[in-house]
């Protein structure tokens, strides 16, 4: 005995099978967890954008005002106004008003003439001291990853200079520097750290980097415990040396980590200041930006905002290149190697 199926009730049948229901079912889910992540999601934003839009946009509209002072044509006292992109001339073109109100070049030694030096000492600290600590920082997270007799004693001892205040940090580095201080009797030398530009950049350097190292270790080292053990035994079974587990296999599945602590390292070398500041006050070649913004705000708080903000576009600059370049690149290498581990 035979049956007829129409096969147009076959396909209304299948669509509306248990199988399908379920689909429906899931998609629903989906659609209600995302609105509940949407308003949980939405305080926090509020929060974020009074902490942190007000303050960008706040100094964005004090940048296009003018400073109160006298005016040097009239020698009156003006209460500022819109000045539009003059403040941000004066410092991109380092351009200054003369006695008589004319726009000349800043003079050497003023404010205005230290923007660009500063931009070039700011960049030159970040360059030197993420490069040497990314390389102490991953050989201090290489020994650290392994398993011996007093790893957690050793791991806590490493991040202490890293816990310490920066002001506290640079005051102890101001007196190991000084002239009768601990680093000219170790090494029976006389030289005067804070009184030249060589020795002065040197020794901020030093104490930046004896300070951030154990950042960046303890930022490699969450990337190390993340790569499995098997891979290394397998690697070993198959003749691997120790360059080549290192090369092939340490550095490509670390370099996620790795971009991250090398990016979070560079955003706060650009802003540094508690060093330079304490250790040398900004003389001898240390003036970084933010030094020469605080230096700003004593004459005028506006100019300074827009110093402020000049610097803040600086550092964006800088992290979006991390991110859309380094950062993708790293997010394409792990998400390559999780397709081959799948096939």
């Amino acid at each position: 005995m035979s049956t007829h199926v129409d096969p147009e009730a076959r396909r209304k049948g299948a669509r509306g099978g248990p199988g399908n229901s379920k689909e429906v079912g899931a998609d629903r889910k989906e659609k209600t967890q995302g609105r509940l992540a949407t308003l949980l999601i939405i305080p926090t934003m509020i929060v974020l954008a009074i902490v942190i839009l007000y303050p960008v946009i706040n100094a964005i509209i004090m940048s296009l005002e003018q400073d109160e002072g006298l005016d040097p044509v009239t020698g009156t006292f003006v209460a500022g106004g819109f000045a539009g992109f003059a403040n941000y001339i004066h410092w991109l073109f380092q351009q200054c008003q003369s006695a008589s109100g004319e726009t000349v070049s800043c003079p050497p030694g003023t404010l205005g003439a230290q923007f660009w030096s500063a931009t070039g000492v700011t960049f030159f600290f970040t360059v030197v001291t993420v490069f040497f600590e990314t390389i102490l920082g991953f050989w201090m997270a290489l020994i650290m990853a392994r398993t011996f007799r007093g790893r957690s004693v050793l791991r806590a001892a490493v991040l202490v200079p890293w816990a310490i205040p920066t002001a506290v940090t640079a005051k102890l580095w101001f007196f190991i520097f000084a002239f009768d201080g601990i680093a000219n009797t170790l090494f029976n030398t006389s030289i005067l750290w804070t009184g030249s530009e060589g020795p002065a950049r040197t020794a901020i350097i030093i104490a930046d980097i004896w300070k951030t190292t154990p950042f960046m270790a303890l930022l490699i080292l969450a990337g190390l415990q993340m790569i499995p053990s098997d891979i290394y035994e397998a690697a070993k079974v198959d003749g691997a040396s120790a360059w080549q587990r290192f090369r092939l296999i340490t550095l490509p599945l670390v370099k996620p980590a790795l971009m991250v602590a090398i990016l979070f390292r560079t955003l706060d070398a650009l802003r540094m200041y508690d060093l330079p500041a304490i250790m040398t006050g900004g003389a001898n070649g240390t003036t970084t930006l933010s030094i020469l913004v605080v230096n700003q705000i004593r004459i005028g708080f506006n100019s300074a905002a827009a110093l402020s903000t000049i610097t803040f576009l600086i550092i964006f600059i800088v992290a979006f290149i991390f991110v859309r370049f380094l950062g993708a690149n790293a997010v394409e290498s792990a998400s390559g190697g999780a397709k081959g581990k799948l096939k």
